[in-house]
């Protein structure tokens, strides 16, 4: 198969995983940022979104959580099949599984007492059984070590933790649903990042920090990032990220649209410059000082000024590679194949491997 380096979006639309498209320049303001600097660029990015009212809700459910056969996508019970409308609860009811769905602050409303726009925001919201929803309460996610209940299916299931290094109830979502909700989490500190570290004060917010960096305490940012690693960004949260965006809030969840950015903010590439996507490879060398990366005898090759810094990443931001570039040019020897990032001091270049 022909080796090939592309605009990321050309990449992304030759895969089989769809990917989200947030608009040319969006994220320009990242540009060579990490850590807190990009976290907060990020922040005036999405801050001062269109807000809903509560009642709106449940119509906006109609196009952000719509299964495939029309039914409620409940994110806490696998046997439902709800009616929109219908089956929405309305205050009565629901002592068992399957009998309503509501409206799940993923990212407990008293964490931040009840205020708004957060308490509307569409990018924690999502349809959910009821009884369920209750069972999990205000209680922070994490992983259950002894289970106390379960829905059915062993779907979601509650019990107690001590991962943070005390005895927590916690709730589990799903293994399909744990980096949609870690990628909730992230939008959620960042988006308010002014206000989040007045949240710590209040009950069962041990997975914040009390601050607006890292803002997630340090075993909330080592879980969900795990979550966010294991679980890649599907076509249901790209569906969602775009119908938020065009339709209702007219922000975006950056972290569906550039999964790379979680690692350079709480991960493995803190400290190194961010570039967003579409920056553009070329197949073979030309005569100009520029780096480069090309195929020739089925190698891939990087041709760079010595010195410079090779890392190399895929397309969830984890980082296979990093190297300081002694020889011109440079074999790159990793097993991995794929999409992958190459970045070349500050110069990103994306290639397909095949071998």
């Amino acid at each position: 198969m022909k080796n090939r380096i592309l605009v990321l979006g050309w990449l992304l639309i030759a895969v089989s995983v769809a990917t989200a498209s947030p608009p040319q320049g969006y994220y320009d303001a990242t540009q060579g940022l990490s850590g807190q600097a990009l976290k907060t660029a990020l922040y005036n990015t999405i801050k001062g979104h269109t807000e809903l009212s509560y009642s709106d809700l449940w119509t906006a459910f109609q196009k952000t959580d719509k299964r495939p056969d029309g039914k409620v996508w409940d994110i806490y019970s696998n046997i439902t099949n709800y009616v929109f409308g219908d089956d929405q609860d309305r205050g009565s009811g629901g002592t068992s599984e399957n009998q309503f769905y509501n409206r799940e602050h993923s990212f407990p409303k008293s964490w931040f007492d009840d205020g708004y726009p957060m308490y509307t925001d569409l990018f924690h919201l999502y349809p959910s059984d009821k009884w369920v929803n209750g069972k999990r309460g205000n209680t922070p996610f994490g992983t259950v070590q002894t289970v106390t209940g379960t829905s059915a299916n062993n779907y979601s299931k509650w019990g107690t933790s001590t991962e943070s290094g005390a005895t927590l109830t916690v709730f589990e979502p799903a293994d399909e649903l744990k980096g949609d909700m870690a990628r909730t989490y992230f939008y959620m500190v960042t988006r308010y990042e002014n206000v989040v570290a007045s949240w710590k004060s209040n009950a069962n917010t041990e997975m914040l920090a009390g601050n607006s960096y890292p803002a997630l305490s340090n075993w909330g940012v080592k879980l969900l990032l795990a979550w966010h690693r294991n679980d890649p960004v599907s076509p249901k949260e790209i569906n969602r990220n775009e119908v938020i965006y065009s339709q209702y809030q007219h922000n975006r969840n950056p972290y569906i649209d550039e999964p790379r950015l979680v690692e350079y903010i709480w991960g493995d590439s803190i400290g190194y410059a961010f570039l967003p996507t579409g920056s553009v490879g070329l197949e073979r060398p030309m005569d100009d000082n520029r780096p480069k990366a090309y195929c020739s005898d089925c190698c891939w090759w990087v041709t760079a000024k010595a010195g410079q810094r090779l890392q190399v990443f895929d397309l969830l931001g984890r980082r296979l590679l990093a190297t300081t570039l002694m020889n011109n040019p440079y074999r790159l020897d990793i097993p991995q194949t794929g999409y992958l990032l190459l970045m070349i001091g500050t110069t990103p270049l994306y290639i397909v491997k095949d071998n």
